[in-house]
């Protein structure tokens, strides 16, 4: 019967965390004080992994007397050293490879609740029967409290030797490749690791490519295009989660040492980990090109950024949550690691508050679909056509061809017109004639105004209106109202002039005149009587006879 490698059962127990433990005895300062400081344990046994972790190491060399004081049993001598080898035998050949879920805790896991000094290392079966191997906390207060392997446990120990002493996988291969050793480490466990992973993985990727012409046959016949490619339907990250599948099954099937078993647990585990997130993120992918190319026809280039960003946080998260797994697998404590991750993102959180605003307030711009690229929209400091809608800032073309980038916090705050989204175009003229017309041109006027308006095809019928507004102080003023429905700004400024045009030659047919801003003198010589004028002159004789009076 093999052993396994020394070397794995160290790096193991540095992946683990296996330290020698000391025994803290809770209680108050001035009990301490008086009672006689505990001595830690030099076996490691003060906490359940390090009993475990021990007592395979001292085994694993061929040392039973030193393992055999991992048991808890009143044998002695050789027969104390001859059960432990054979409770190192049952352990290496059928104990579950999950090593790194043992605590490390000198109160243990508290696996039973109405036994809290009884943990569980894992349970072997032996035919239909199943045994716990159990461990049990012994020993006094002021001596320590150690773990040891349960007498219950050491009792079913002989029976469990006898059945699973069976041939192993390392009686099957040649002499050679299990006595030569490179670095302590079997031969064929260098050819296993070396060669098998890579021979798995040309394999897996010579089934994809069998199985991809067969894919994209159905495809084209589904979809009706011949023209279609062979999809990838078998990706890298599904080959390796086939690979983490196919350890899983050929070590739960073939009998491996102990230490062999926890290595392949742990390489399975991680290739299903990463090859799970890394199959996540190209499906999301996946999604993000749908929703996108759908984006992209409706002109949503907004909620396009918002969709990459949102892919980006969840492929973050993905691969933030896949590593807190392996770690947790492995044993790794993460309390304190979360802990002080919140308050690092606390911390970025405040550092990054501007840029925090200015995208929430780009997402909420763009969700709300107050504006959008094309627009022609005016900030009240800005007037231009809209370029591009980011995440931290929307970019406006002004008339003078000059961009403006408006950050999107301040824009989610301003009061923001949109001059595209108008569904009509106010025409709102106002005409001044002069004083001199009549009350018979300004009817013509106003009914030849009011005739063409509601004749035109782009005039709205309902909102026709146009009155004499009132007198002016040059101008008899004309109040023109109507509602224009136009394809765009371009096209209502061409009906705009249009109508002008015929309101003018409106107005010159009804005789007439545009009034434009004078004053008019009138001379008081004419008002004046001849007696009236000698006798102004005869008391102002150094005034000239004639002025000029304004009105």
């Amino acid at each position: 019967m093999s052993r396994p490698n020394s070397w794995l059962v160290l790096c193991l127990a540095f992946i683990c965390g296996t330290a020698a433990g000391q025994v803290a005895v809770p209680g108050a300062s001035s009990a301490a004080t008086s009672q006689p400081e505990t001595k830690p344990d030099l076996l490691g046994r003060t906490t359940p992994r390090g009993a475990v972790l021990g007592f395979l190491r001292a085994a694993g060399k061929g040392d039973n007397e030193s393992a055999a004081q991992y048991l808890n049993t009143h044998l002695s001598g050789k027969d104390a050293n001859n059960l432990a080898h054979e409770l190192f035998v049952v352990l290496d050949r059928r104990l579950p490879a999950r090593l790194n879920e043992l605590s490390d805790r000198p109160e243990g896991s508290l696996a039973f609740l109405t036994r809290p000094d009884v943990d569980l290392v894992g349970t072997v079966t032996n035919g239909k029967d199943k045994v716990d191997i159990l461990l049990e906390r012994v020993g006094g207060e002021t001596n320590g409290r150690i773990w040891l392997f349960s007498r219950r446990t050491l009792d079913s120990i002989p029976d469990l030797y006898d059945a699973v002493n069976t041939i192993s996988v390392e009686r099957l291969l040649p002499p050679w490749l299990v006595h030569t050793r490179i670095l302590q480490v079997a031969l064929f466990e260098w050819l296993s690791v070396l060669l098998g992973l890579p021979v798995l993985y040309i394999i897996t990727g010579l089934v994809g490519r069998g199985i991809n012409p067969l894919v994209g046959r159905v495809r084209r016949r589904v979809l009706k295009d011949p023209d279609l490619a062979n999809p990838e339907a078998f990706p890298r990250a599904a080959r390796l989660l086939l690979m983490g599948l196919i350890i899983r099954w050929m070590t739960a099937g073939i009998t491996l040492p102990l230490m062999a078993r926890q290595f392949w647990s742990g390489t399975a585990a991680t290739l299903v980990i990463v090859s799970s997130v890394r199959l996540f993120m190209l499906s999301l992918g996946h999604v993000e090109d749908v929703v996108r190319r759908r984006l992209e026809r409706e002109n949503n280039t907004g909620a396009t950024a918002v969709l990459r960003l949102a892919r980006r946080t969840m492929d973050l998260l993905a691969i933030f949550a896949g590593t807190l797994v392996i770690l947790h697998y492995f044993g790794v404590k993460l309390t304190a690691a979360l802990a002080g991750l919140g308050v690092g993102g606390i911390a970025v959180a405040l550092a990054a508050q501007k840029t925090l605003e200015n995208v929430i307030g780009g997402i909420s711009i763009i969700f709300d679909k107050a504006v959008s690229v094309g627009d022609t929209l005016n900030t009240g400091n800005a007037l231009g056509v809209i370029e591009s809608i980011g995440l931290r800032s929307t970019r406006i073309r002004t008339n003078d061809r000059s961009i403006v980038s408006v950050p999107n916090g301040q824009l989610a705050n301003l009061q923001l017109e949109n001059l595209s989204v108008r569904d009509k175009f106010w025409f709102h003229p106002n005409i001044g004639l002069r004083y001199e017309t009549t009350a018979e041109m300004m009817c013509s006027v106003l009914e030849g105004i009011r005739e063409l308006l509601r004749q035109h095809p782009r005039v709205e019928p309902g909102s026709v209106r146009a009155h004499f507004l009132r007198f002016g102080a040059a101008s008899l003023d004309i109040e023109v109202f109507a509602y224009l429905t136009a394809r765009d700004f371009a096209h209502f400024m061409e009906l705009q002039e249009d109508l002008l045009l015929q309101i003018l030659r409106i107005v010159e047919a009804a005789g007439a005149q545009i009034a434009f801003p004078s004053q008019t003198m009138y001379l008081a010589t004419d008002c004046l009587s001849r007696p009236g004028r000698a006798a102004a002159l005869r008391e102002a004789p150094t005034k000239e006879e004639s002025r000029s009076v304004l009105y």
